[in-house]
């Protein structure tokens, strides 16, 4: 599964009644391509997928696949607490057409080590498709270990981790440890940089919604050698990524879209739109990048 190196992880649009807004789907699924996108999830965390129902799931999937037509891979965010769930949703995404699928670590339950290997082994079992595992102690309160995503490496179809626990020590020890050709996907767009200097292949990125190009020449410029400018373009960036956490996500993207006249900001609850204060702070941030916004 050639994922590129920059993977977002898309926001879920929805209308002023709360439902999937297909039309503006079709918008930025077209914009993020357009804008340095190499591949995309579709109902991750960031799409909100806690809020959506499996039938919505699966109609994201085979709208998702129908607009992007072949531009580039696909992956469906199958992953839930409940492995045969986690099944049922990983073969209706195959079936739509998905070409990999991103399991989230079981949330709320806090199973083993080994109750972890066991799910992400059997739902492996189910599909042709490779998988990307996504690990998120900060949203799940279950953390995969370096070792049990070792031994997950060695299953066939397992091709990868998005790493978004942060510890850029545990990262460094499954690149070096992980079967060959296993990649590791940095979570935090601001340690995109860093962990791409240890070796990871790339992001799953939120503020790619917003500076998409702009992160695609900053890991352009690393993987040609041009370090020196990586980091000063890195360290430009950065007030925008760390702008797209000052609340929980992904309010503050979806605010920053519907300024850029992308898609509407609607969430579901229970995530809430920014207050009147933090979307000024947004919109002052976003003012001195406004050569990032492309119409």
């Amino acid at each position: 599964m050639n994922l590129g190196r920059l993977v977002t992880a898309m926001v879920t649009p929805f209308d002023d009644k709360g439902e999937i807004d297909f039309q503006d789907l079709t918008k930025l699924i077209n914009h993020l391509i357009a804008n340095g996108t190499e591949s995309i999830v579709v109902s991750g965390t960031t799409g909100e997928s806690p809020t959506l129902s499996k039938e919505e799931k699966v109609a994201l999937f085979k709208h998702t696949v129908k607009v992007v037509n072949g531009r580039i891979p696909v992956v469906a965010g199958t992953g839930t607490s409940d492995t045969r769930a986690s099944m049922s949703l990983t073969r209706a995404a195959e079936e739509a057409g998905a070409d990999g699928i991103m399991l989230v670590t079981p949330y709320y339950s806090k199973p083993s080590q080994e109750g972890m290997y066991q799910h992400f082994k059997t739902i492996s079992e189910c599909t042709d498709l490779p998988i990307m595992l996504y690990n998120v102690p900060g949203r799940t309160a279950v953390s995969l270990t370096p070792e049990t995503i070792i031994r997950l490496s060695n299953i066939p179809n397992i091709e990868a981790v998005k790493e978004a626990s942060g510890d850029a020590d545990a990262a460094s020890f499954i690149i070096e440890n992980a079967q060959d050709g296993f990649k590791l996907y940095g979570g935090d767009d601001s340690l995109t940089l860093p962990l791409m200097s240890i070796g990871s292949t790339g992001i799953v990125s939120v503020a790619s919604h917003i500076i998409g190009k702009n992160m695609l020449q900053m890991i352009q410029s690393f993987t040609q050698g041009h370090v020196q400018l990586a980091a000063k373009q890195h360290r430009e960036l950065l007030p925008v990524m760390n702008a797209m956490f000052m609340a929980p996500s992904p309010a503050p993207v979806k605010a920053a879209l519907e300024m850029q006249g992308i898609i509407s900001g609607n969430l579901r609850l229970p995530m809430i739109p920014l207050t009147e204060e933090e979307h000024q702070l947004l919109y002052q941030t976003l003012q001195p990048k406004a050569t990032f916004f492309v119409s």
